[in-house]
């Protein structure tokens, strides 16, 4: 899938989970329980164990059915291992360029995190594709309205971690949703 595509896909999906977990051990039948509730793009955090077997996994199940990605990514390695093993894109709680700059010349879909203006603005000048506001819950959807409002043509991407009570708990869905 072309790069322009996978960025059209997440934007029409709008939501995509965030995966996870002290172990690595069902995360395949995860994601496709995920896909199966029309949920088809899923992030596989670094931080769990054995992430990049699970994106290789992931990818090579379902394939185009879901849009497989990594998260928490810190620097540029991780970012090429992680596409080596069929991430299709890349998020990061920071900026780093590194990271930026590996996911553009593999022509994958890149998202840092930033949280003031002044590091979305400079994510954006980086080459990021969208870029996290992270941690979002903080400043809440005022702040990303705030910082949209000078920022208009940045595509940004709240990250907010939502428990099963807050999800069903919460009058408007969140554009991306940790689980």
């Amino acid at each position: 899938m072309k790069k322009h595509e996978q960025i059209q896909r997440i934007r029409k999906t709008a939501i995509f989970a965030v995966i996870r977990a002290d172990s690595s051990e069902q995360l395949i039948d995860v994601a496709i329980a995920l896909k199966e509730g029309g949920c088809d793009i899923v992030e596989v955090t670094m931080t769990t164990p054995n992430a990049l077997s699970v994106i290789d996994k992931t990818v090579a199940k379902l394939g185009d059915e879901v849009l497989v990605g990594v998260g928490s990514v810190l620097d540029a390695e991780t970012a090429r291992s992680a596409i080596l093993s069929g991430a299709e894109f890349v998020v990061g709680p920071v900026i780093n360029l590194g990271v930026i700059e590996t996911a553009r010349r593999y022509d994958k879909v890149v998202v840092p995190g930033a949280y003031t203006p002044t590091e979305a603005l400079n994510a954006y000048v980086a080459g990021a594709d969208f870029v996290k506001i992270f941690p979002a819950e903080v400043g809440g959807p005022a702040y990303i309205k705030a910082i949209k409002s000078p920022l208009p043509r940045f595509r940004s991407c709240p990250l907010v971690g939502l428990t099963l009570i807050r999800l069903l708990t919460s009058s408007k869905p969140a554009r991306t949703r940790s689980a």
